[in-house]
């Protein structure tokens, strides 16, 4: 039959299609596709100046074409502005601006970032655009703002304009708004024959804290509170900001200044808000931070030229190397005094009594003259038993060479204010004792006299102490090497970091008045510490002269080099000129960056030179018990770490002010009883019982006075100063910890000082020409300087925009300001007070030392 022919055919056919499927791999299943909705595009020839309110959602996307000419010649800004006016804060609207060479994209609401990833929203969006450069004469530019979003509806205005005054001309002022999604950027092109110029923003509101930045004309440019830092020189600022610009640093020969308000005031000093700021709003919630705006003005002025810096390094050297000019007058015209007194005067073979050597030129007095043999040795001590008026005939030269030294022969009960007249009892030496127990006693006997001379502290072998107070130059010279050389790799890591981020708040400087040169970003406060260096030299060679010519006169047998005077040791005036140089150099490092973190390179050696010189002025009546080296040096690194704590944790921690108020008593009760009893006491498990019986005897049984009034005296009105600022930084808490520490030692100082000018004129003694005017001179130098250091530049205990409020203009050939005349000044006011206390007791250089009176 037909049919099964056909069906026996159509039987293989199903077959062979079943085996050719069940060879293929299995398929997945597909989704049915969603039907896709289709987006309209709407393009807009827009214009400049018109507000266009429109609408957009997620199936419109709306172009704004706009076209204006750009001239080679000229720059014109142009400025984005939207508002978003729908109330949907979780779909935003994205607003895309295409140029010929950048592309700017943000989104409204603008949501920022603060401290602690807090979120601030803002509904009102400007953003300046970046202008492209042009070839040509006059070029036609295109650009396009692309308007979506995926919200159901969101309506917005977009508007437009020319940015006027984009261009910033030199020496004029503008004035203009910004808020944290407001930013604002202008341009300035450096004028022909200008090098350098300095940006000056100012406003009359500390906060809301804002953000300087210098950029170079490029495209993008950062301009958000997030992104500003990312290139460029930045500060932050409240009142005032300003910040130095070369033009070798800017290929183009111009910049932008982008200021931009920060969205929390936090990093200028500012509280922070309460986040959030309403209940039960949601920690994730973008708080809405409304109409946080800022009224600031900016001002481009030239900097300084090349020619100001040479001029002013030549008055910095004049001013210092002309004190070499007037040292090595000094020294001539003493040399002919000399040699005019020298037929005067053939007995003595010296010069002039009248003015001490600032070089130290010694007296010679013959033998025969004296009385007595040469001596063999070069040890203290008196001329011997009796010897009382072996000098009287020994003249002054100030105004006639018939004025005799009334101090030098017998002291009247009068001329001593009731103290009676003491023999020498240096004719006993260390050969005559037989034991350490002798010696001991003996130090007791003399140590505790009611009136000591100074040949009861001048026994010891003068070998054996000039080695003693050698170690004290010695040591700070290492301490000065291996000080110094930290300090300088650090505040060149420092510098390098300034340079490299841009990030201009690492670094205290008076951005008003800084100078920069090569990598350094303020010259002028590195310079103005020339005067520390070269003064100290200066004073190192003064004292060089005065030990050679002491050693000359010991080589001679010199009478007066040998029994006279004031101990000679020159180790710790070394030290002082070593402490003072070194004291430049790391006052410069110091401002290479002066900030939090190396504070204590400025104060360290300030420390030392004030306890170098109560060391120096202690030392004069009591060379044999003067402290060594080694207790001084680590009593002074004591308090220079206690000067690094108290700055890190002492600012209101009133547990670390009451344990240094405490420790401050008690060292002063300490030094006090070390003073008082010179040394003849012990710190021992019977200290106690020992006070209970003097109190017993002294305040109880008999109502009697202290044994050595003077000195009572002192340490009196020392315990008072030192208690009354123990208790004030208690109560108060003065925030400068390091100042504060540092106001204890000059107080001691001067109280110690003041003292010992009363009580060498109460002495009989007489102050001479060049120390009187070299205390007169120098009190008037310290008075100006410290007129000059209070003015307070900046100060690292508030954050760099607080601290550059306190920023002020050059005073000194537009290249110097305040804190470098305190450099000036207090230099050679250091150096001043150095010679007082080198020439202080030249008086005394003919008079035998058991007629010089200790206290």
């Amino acid at each position: 039959m037909p049919g099964t022919g056909a069906a026996a055919l159509l039987v293989p056919a199903v077959l062979g299609w079943a085996l050719l499927v069940w060879s293929l791999p299995p398929t997945l299943p597909q989704p049915l596709s969603q039907p896709r909705e289709s987006r309209h595009m709407v393009e807009t020839e827009a214009l400049f100046d018109i507000s266009y309110t429109d609408w957009v959602n997620a199936s419109l996307l709306h172009i704004y074409a706009f076209n204006h000419s750009v001239r080679r010649s000229s720059t014109e800004g142009v400025r984005v502005s939207v508002n978003v006016l729908s109330e949907r804060k979780d779909l935003p609207v994205l607003f895309v601006v295409r140029q010929k060479e950048a592309v700017v994209s943000f989104q409204v609401p603008l949501i920022l970032r603060g401290l602690y990833q807090r979120k601030y929203t803002y509904r009102e969006v400007s953003r300046t655009l970046c202008q492209p450069q042009t070839k040509a004469e006059v070029e036609t530019q295109n650009f396009y703002v692309d308007v979506s979003t995926l919200s159901l509806n969101a309506s917005y205005q977009l508007r437009v304009t020319h940015v006027e005054n984009f261009v910033l001309r030199t020496n004029e002022k503008f004035s203009f708004n910004a808020t944290a999604a407001q930013p604002q950027y202008f341009k300035y092109e450096f004028p022909t024959g200008v090098d350098s110029v300095i940006v000056k923003v100012t406003s009359a509101m500390a906060f809301p804290c804002s953000v300087i930045s210098i950029q170079d004309i490029l495209c993008p440019v950062y301009d958000l509170d997030n992104n500003v830092a990312f290139i460029g020189m930045y500060q932050t600022m409240t009142k005032k900001a300003a910040i130095t610009v070369q033009k070798k640093d800017f290929p183009s020969n111009s910049f932008y200044v982008v200021v931009v308000v920060k969205t929390e005031d936090e990093a200028c000093g500012g509280a922070l808000p309460y986040y959030p700021l309403s209940k039960g709003a949601s920690p994730d919630e973008p708080v809405d931070q409304h109409n946080r705006q800022k009224l600031l003005e900016v001002m481009v002025s030239p900097a300084i030229t090349s020619e100001a810096y040479v001029s002013s390094v030549l008055f910095c050297l004049g001013i210092f190397l002309s004190f070499y000019v007037l040292t090595l007058l000094i020294a001539c015209w003493e040399s002919c005094r000399q040699q005019k007194r020298k037929g005067l005067l053939a007995a003595m073979d010296s010069p002039s009594l009248d003015t001490a050597s600032l070089l130290g030129h010694s007296r010679s007095i013959p033998d025969s003259f004296l009385g007595h043999s040469p001596y063999d040795s070069y040890g203290y001590g008196s001329f011997g038993n009796g010897s009382s008026s072996s000098t009287e005939g020994v003249t002054d030269s100030m105004g006639s060479v018939e004025v005799t030294y009334s101090y030098m022969g017998e002291r009247s009960l009068e001329n001593v204010a009731g103290r009676q007249r003491l023999d020498s009892l240096s004719s006993v030496e260390e050969d005559d004792y037989d034991t350490l127990a002798d010696i001991d006693y003996d130090k007791n006997v003399i140590r505790t006299k009611q009136y000591l001379c100074v040949a009861d502290l001048a026994r010891k072998d003068k070998r054996v102490l000039r080695k003693k107070y050698q170690i004290y130059f010695w040591n700070i010279a290492t301490i000065a090497v291996f000080y110094a050389l930290p300090v300088i790799q650090l505040v060149i890591t420092y510098q390098t970091v300034v340079n490299v981020t841009g990030n201009q708040d690492i670094c205290y400087y008076n951005f008003l008045c800084a100078h920069p040169l090569g990598n350094l970003s303020a010259f002028n406060n590195i310079l103005s510490n020339l005067g520390y260096v070269l003064l100290g030299l200066l004073f190192l060679l003064i004292i060089l002269q005065r030990e050679i010519n002491y050693n000359r006169a010991l080589l001679r047998n010199d009478a007066h080099a040998l029994e006279c005077g004031i101990p000679k040791h020159f180790g710790l005036f070394y030290a002082m000129g070593t402490a003072l140089m070194m004291e430049g150099l790391l006052s410069a490092c110091y401002h290479v960056c002066p900030n939090y973190t190396n504070f204590q390179f400025d104060t360290s050696f300030m420390y030392m030179i004030a306890g170098l010189c109560m060391l120096k002025l202690y030392q004069k009546r009591h060379p044999d018990i003067n402290a060594s080296a080694y207790s001084a040096y680590a009593c002074l690194a004591v308090v220079i770490f206690f000067s690094v704590v108290g700055v890190v944790f002492g600012k209101g921690n009133t547990a670390f002010w009451i344990i240094f108020s405490i420790i401050h008593i008690v060292a002063t009760l300490l030094l006090s009883t070390q003073l008082y009893y010179m040394g003849r006491w012990k710190l021992d498990s019977g200290i106690l019982r020992r006070i209970l019986h003097v109190l017993y005897t002294d305040c109880v049984r008999q109502c009697s006075g202290p044994m050595y009034v003077d000195r009572m005296v002192l340490l009196v009105m020392g315990n008072i100063i030192n208690w009354s600022l123990a208790a004030y930084g208690l109560i108060v808490r003065p925030n400068d910890f390091a100042s504060y520490l540092l106001a204890i030692g000059i107080c001691n100082l001067l109280l110690y000082f003041a003292f010992y000018i009363i009580m060498k004129l109460r002495s009989g003694e007489r102050i001479k020409l060049i120390p009187l005017l070299c205390i007169i001179s120098t009190s008037v130098v310290w008075g100006f300087a410290l007129f000059f250091f209070f003015q307070g530049l900046s100060t690292w205990q508030k954050t760099p925009a607080e601290s550059r409020e306190h920023n002020r203009d050059c005073i000194l050939l537009d290249f110097f300001d305040d804190h470098d005349i305190w450099h000036f000044l207090s230099s050679i006011a250091m150096f001043g007070s150095f010679l007082v206390l080198l020439t202080l007791d030249d008086d005394l250089d003919c008079v035998q030392r058991d007629k010089i009176y200790v206290f």
